[in-house]
Formats: C-alpha cells, sequence, structure tokens
C-alpha cells in the first residue's frame, strides 16, 4: 500500500489573495468557485495542488516545510525577478561568485520559498 500526495496546504489569513499569488508563480489555475472571502482556494497545477486555508491565528515562526522552485524556461536570477515582481520579499541571497547557490524568498503572508538554479544553469537535463 501507499499514499500520494493531494495538495500542500498553507494556513493563511486571506487563501484568495495568497492563492491568486501562488496561482501567478506556478502558471496555476484558481478552482471555479474560489472568491475573496471564501474559507479556501484551491490553486491547480500541472505537478499538484495546493490548497489555503483560512486561519485566525498569524503565522509566527518560520516554515517546517518550504517550496523549492525550479524555473524551467528562465533562469535563476530572472526568476527571482519575477517572483519579486509579484509580490514576493527577498529574505536572504545565497548566490555565489561561481553561480551556484539560491535565493530564499517569502511570499504575501510570510512564507518561505526558495528559487534555484534551472537545470539549464545546471548543465543538466534533471537539475
Amino acid at each position: 500500500m501507499s499514499a500520494s500526495i493531494r495538495h500542500i496546504t498553507f494556513d493563511c489569513a486571506d487563501p484568495y489573495a495568497l492563492a491568486t499569488f501562488w496561482a501567478r508563480v506556478l502558471d496555476g489555475s484558481l478552482g471555479e468557485d474560489d472568491a475573496p472571502g471564501r474559507p479556501h482556494a484551491l490553486v491547480t497545477t500541472a505537478t499538484g495542488g495546493l490548497l489555503f486555508i483560512r486561519v485566525e491565528e498569524p503565522k509566527t515562526v518560520k516554515n517546517r516545510v518550504h517550496l523549492d522552485l525550479q524555473p524551467e524556461d528562465r533562469t535563476r536570477d530572472e526568476e527571482v525577478e519575477r517572483l519579486l515582481t509579484l509580490g514576493a520579499t527577498l529574505q536572504g541571497d545565497h548566490r555565489r561568485p561561481d553561480g551556484t547557490g539560491w535565493v530564499t524568498l517569502t511570499d504575501p503572508e510570510g512564507n518561505e520559498l526558495c528559487v534555484e538554479r534551472s537545470a539549464a544553469e545546471r548543465g543538466t537535463a534533471d537539475g
């Protein structure tokens, strides 16, 4: 027997706003019944789903789990700039002079995410 991951779930203050951000990040789509004010919102992508659920408690500590993003059609640095334009915030820059490393950002509600180099930048087909 085994299990599969159906969704990765985020507790948040504004499900629709945060889901809209992540839909743009991942080129995903919101559910047909998702709207501002609803207690949940679902982003569907080619590789899975992200579920956003309203909770009253604010985020207070570092995430114990976060998403690592690898751009497919742009460089790491281009992806970082795109995400900053969408509303992400720079948290930590771990890029090295030799081109390796990653960048840590936060989404609009403070959830951490990392942007790694693309497969092309790594020189590999699978990243």
